[in-house]
């Protein structure tokens, strides 16, 4: 799981259509921490076409949790972003759901927040 999530973190930095799409699920819902919720298509889209553009990620205070083929990762995000060519910062919390899939673990459901 932990590979699998820093597979996850370098191809969000520098996305391909291949990449990103072995490593979520078909039936992803990716929650942000602003209420907007993407599936599989609108996630790899928003990061294809520039309007969700990561210069740099950094994830810290990161836990996993293994439950019968299902994974509870959470962690800190901080990250230099470009989204739709405009420079920011941002800091969340967020939670993974990773499910097991033959010999590969794939993000089922990802919601983050905003720290207090």
């Amino acid at each position: 799981v932990h590979a699998a999530a820093e597979r996850l973190r370098i191809a969000m930095i520098d996305p391909t259509p291949e990449a990103l799409g072995q490593l979520v699920a078909d039936e992803l819902s990716y929650g942000h921490s602003g209420g907007r919720v993407d599936t599989k298509a609108s996630f790899i889209g928003d990061l294809m076409n520039g309007k969700s553009d990561f210069v740099t990620i950094v994830i810290t205070d990161q836990s996993i949790q293994v439950v019968d083929g299902v994974a509870v990762v959470r962690h800190t995000l901080t990250a230099d972003t470009n989204d739709s060519g405009k420079p920011g910062k941002v800091q969340i919390k967020v939670l993974g759901v990773w499910q097991k899939r033959g010999s590969d673990w794939k993000l089922l459901a990802r919601q983050a927040v905003r720290p207090a």
